[in-house]
């Protein structure tokens, strides 16, 4: 277990008990824009994983009641969270949706709410986001579903769009369960700037989900039917895997302030920010044989990505990215696109390339 998902010590490190309602400390970490008093962008997460056909909504109401009265900024529930069966389907606005929501206004904390979804003539297997408030927010259709849901009467449809949504504490994306096979899934929630995915999900995915975090340098928290949870670093590290026979609940913090950066172009430019600020950040980690580094916060008030921005530190997500359309540029075509057109010979994806502008 890694000391890169810990905060500083204003809250609590991962692993021990939050305080409950009315402690001192219970209270739930603030919006982004009143964190002064911690260091970094914490957020707080709990994954409360269970079977959704074994669990009535009155004991899901209950655990989650209960994590909420602790102080978090984020509980996210397993994929379908109440079932999916002949008789599991509703609504947007269904009886279990609008129970979170009360539960989110009450607590003033986001809830991932999955569930078997009726939208008009379509089944969807739909990850609902409520915020603060008990608004929804934000709803994500699983883009990959599994091939037993096709066999469902009626059939799930897959979903046609990925989600990332803008949260006070940072860009929080969804995906869900067989979603963890598809690259294509995980590398639009990173055009889309997630800092972190939530991953409601029927079984584990394991060392899958490790490579889409290393690859595309966010965390992922997970809530599964196993039940376990499972949480992974920016570096692709794995920071948690706790798992019951039941129900199991996990709690993790996570910074969402922590930089990744390639040393390639930035380390005269780290050093002298390490110079003139070395009582404002540290450089975290040095991953050697990647060529990494990770810079982390110091004290309350500092944010370590705006100061490296700040020094024009280039984060290695955007590093890959301009990389690719430079490249691609000099090519004369996407590159990608040949996975997309494979029966296209590089004069024909030149002149789509031109026909686009690209």
């Amino acid at each position: 277990m890694g000391v890169t998902a810990f905060a500083s010590g204003a809250l609590p490190a991962l692993g021990t008990e939050w305080p409950a309602a009315g402690e001192p400390g219970s209270a739930a970490v603030p919006p982004a824009a009143d964190t002064a008093a911690f260091v970094g962008r914490p957020v707080r997460i709990v994954s409360i994983g269970f079977h959704g056909e074994r669990m009535p909504l009155e004991q899901i109401v209950k655990h989650v009641d209960e994590e909420g009265a602790r102080g978090v900024d984020v509980i996210a529930l397993p994929e379908t969270c109440r079932g999916q069966n002949a008789s599991s389907e509703e609504p947007l606005n269904g009886p279990t949706v609008r129970a979170m929501a009360a539960l989110a206004a009450k607590h003033h904390t986001y809830i991932v709410v999955p569930i078997d979804r009726r939208d008009e003539e379509k089944r969807l297997n739909t990850a609902v986001l409520l915020d603060r408030a008990g608004r929804v927010v934000c709803h994500y259709d699983k883009l990959f579903p599994y091939w037993a849901e096709y066999d469902l009467i009626p059939p799930v449809s897959p979903g046609y769009a990925s989600a990332v949504y803008d949260a006070d504490f940072g860009r929080m994306g969804l995906a869900i369960c067989f979603d963890a096979n598809f690259p294509e899934v995980w590398k639009r929630l990173s055009e889309q700037q997630a800092e972190v995915v939530i991953w409601p999900s029927a079984y584990s995915a394991g060392s899958s989900l490790q490579a889409h975090a290393i690859n595309h340098h966010y965390y992922i928290v997970t809530a599964t039917a196993t039940p376990d949870c499972i949480a992974y670093d920016i570096t692709g590290e794995r920071l948690l895997h706790e798992s019951t026979k039941e129900v199991n609940v996990s709690r993790i913090t996570l910074d969402l302030d922590r930089g990744i950066y390639h040393e390639n172009f930035n380390l005269e430019k780290r050093d002298k920010l390490l110079k003139e600020h070395g009582q404002d950040l540290v450089q975290e980690k040095w991953m050697e044989l990647e060529s990494w580094f990770v810079l982390k916060a110091k004290r309350p008030g500092v944010s370590a990505r705006a100061l490296a921005r700040q020094y024009g530190l280039e984060e290695l997500r955007h590093y890959i990215e301009r990389s690719q359309v430079a490249i691609d540029k000099r090519r004369g075509w996407e590159f990608a696109a040949k996975a997309v057109f494979p029966e296209k010979t590089v004069d024909e994806l030149q002149a789509f390339a031109a026909q686009k502008g690209t």
